[in-house]
C-alpha cells in the first residue's frame, strides 16, 4: 500500500479481513468484535498511524463527550483501595452534571498506559484524559503535547515544565505532618514502606523522612508494587531484624492494614511495641483493631476538582494555572503510641 495513501477504515477491513463495521466498533471500543479480532485491528491501525479523517470527525461532532482515566496498578489490588473508589466517585459526580461520559481502563505497564492514550486520542474517543502518579522525568508529558490531548496531573507538585496542569497536592507538608507526629511521641528508627519509587509522591515523601536525619532519625524506605503480597513480606523481613523499627508508615490503607496483620501473626504488640500509620484513610481502618492512624482527606472532593478542572482545560484555549487540591489532616487513633523508655 503507498505511503502518500491516506489509510481508511476500508484498508483496515481488507487487511484484518473484518467487514468495515467490525472495524469501526474496534477503533471505537464497542462491543461486536471479539477481543482477539479487536486487538488483531488495533494493531494494523497502529502500523499505519491510523486517525480519524476531519470530515469523520465533522460527522460525529467535534467533541467525543468523554474523558478518560487509564489506572497503571494491579488490577486485583484496585477495587480495594478506598482511594480509587472514592475519587471515580467524585469524579463520576462532577460529570454527571455536564452529562459527560467516563472511559476507565486498568494498564499493567506505564507503556501500555501511554498506548492507551494514543488510541483514545487516534480514534477520538475522548477529550481529555485524568493522570495519576505524576512521575520524575515523566514520559507522559511530551506525549500529551505531541497528541493535543488535554491532560490534567491528580497529585505532586505544580508543575514548572510544559507538561499539563496539576492539582497538586503537598506530599512534603502530609509527610512532616506523619513523620513529624511519630518524631514527637519518640519514634527514631522510622520505616516508610511505599510504592514504586518512581512516583513523585513518594521522592517527596522519602526525602522529608530522610532529612530528618540531622534529629537523630534512621529513616528508611521500602520500596514495593502496592499489593499486599509484597507489603507483607518487606514487614516480615523488617520485624525479623534484631533491631526492629519503632514506627512504619504505608502510602495507603490496604498496605497498613497488611502490614498490620504480619504484625498480630508474630506477636508484635501495636502500638507497644510498633507504631503503624497510614498516609490514606478509609472506613475500614477505623474498624480494624487496633484502628490505624491515617492521613485524612476528602478524596471524593478531590475527584470533584479534578474533573471539573479538566472540564474547563477542555474549553480553555490555553493552559490553566495549577490548582490545590483539598488539604488533609492527621486523625490519630489506636495504632500508635510513644516509645517505651
Amino acid at each position: 500500500m503507498p505511503r502518500s495513501k491516506r489509510v481508511t477504515i476500508a484498508d483496515i477491513a481488507r487487511q484484518a479481513g473484518v467487514s468495515p463495521g467490525a472495524v469501526s466498533f474496534a477503533l471505537n471500543g464497542r462491543p461486536g468484535v471479539s477481543e482477539e479480532t479487536r486487538q488483531r485491528i488495533l494493531a494494523i491501525a497502529d502500523q499505519h498511524d491510523w486517525r480519524p479523517s476531519s470530515t469523520a470527525r465533522a460527522l460525529v461532532g467535534a467533541r467525543a463527550g468523554v474523558i478518560g482515566f487509564a489506572v497503571n496498578r494491579p488490577a486485583r489490588t484496585l477495587g480495594s483501595e478506598a482511594f480509587f473508589t472514592d475519587l471515580i466517585a467524585g469524579v463520576q459526580s462532577a460529570l454527571a452534571g455536564r452529562r459527560i461520559g467516563m472511559q476507565l481502563a486498568v494498564v499493567p505497564s506505564i507503556d501500555d498506559e501511554m498506548d492507551t492514550y494514543r488510541r483514545w486520542r487516534r480514534a477520538n474517543q475522548v477529550d481529555g484524559v485524568l493522570v495519576l502518579d505524576p512521575r520524575i522525568d515523566d514520559p507522559r508529558h511530551e506525549l500529551f503535547s505531541s497528541l493535543g490531548l488535554p491532560a490534567i496531573m491528580i497529585g505532586g507538585e505544580p508543575s514548572e515544565d510544559e507538561g499539563p496542569a496539576t492539582i497538586w497536592l503537598d506530599d512534603t507538608e502530609a509527610a512532616r505532618t506523619v513523620f513529624g507526629f511519630l518524631f514527637e511521641l519518640g519514634h527514631r528508627r522510622i520505616v516508610y514502606v511505599s510504592g514504586p519509587s518512581e512516583h513523585e509522591h513518594v521522592r517527596l515523601r522519602g526525602g522529608v523522612l530522610q532529612a530528618m536525619s540531622p534529629q537523630g532519625v534512621a529513616g528508611e524506605i521500602i520500596e514495593t508494587d502496592y499489593s499486599p503480597a509484597q507489603v507483607t513480606a518487606a514487614v516480615h523481613a523488617l520485624l525479623d531484624r534484631g533491631e526492629r523499627p519503632s514506627a512504619i508508615v504505608f502510602d495507603n490503607d490496604v498496605m497498613a492494614i497488611a502490614g498490620l496483620r504480619v504484625a498480630q501473626q508474630t506477636g508484635v504488640r501495636v502500638p507497644e511495641q510498633l507504631s503503624v500509620a497510614s498516609f490514606d484513610d478509609s472506613a475500614v481502618t477505623s474498624l480494624v483493631h487496633p484502628s490505624i492512624t491515617c492521613l485524612t482527606r476528602d478524596t471524593f472532593g478531590f475527584g470533584e476538582q479534578a474533573a471539573a478542572f479538566l472540564l474547563d482545560q477542555i474549553e480553555a484555549s490555553g493552559p490553566l494555572p495549577d490548582r490545590t487540591g483539598p488539604p488533609p489532616t492527621l486523625t490519630v487513633r489506636e495504632s500508635t503510641g510513644r516509645v517505651p523508655s
